[in-house]
């Protein structure tokens, strides 16, 4: 049992590094080209925008909780 749970942090030990690793990686691949910089600028404005329209027409139509629904 001890040898699996070893394992398994050892696999959460290098899915970490690689995370790492590759956010570093798109972060100086943003920085060397702009328009890929600009492109996730947007990107993330837009789910922004997505998020909160959604989370509104969740709020205006309370009927569609299922947890109000005795």
């Amino acid at each position: 049992m001890t040898l699996l749970r070893f394992l398994f942090c050892l696999f959460i030990f290098i899915g970490a590094l690689a995370a790492a690793g590759v956010l570093v990686l798109s972060i100086l691949l943003m920085l060397r080209f702009p328009p890929l910089l600009v492109a996730v600028v947007l990107a993330c404005w837009i789910l922004n925008r997505l998020c909160k329209l959604l989370r509104a027409s969740g709020q205006d139509n309370p009927t569609r909780n299922p947890a109000s629904q005795g």
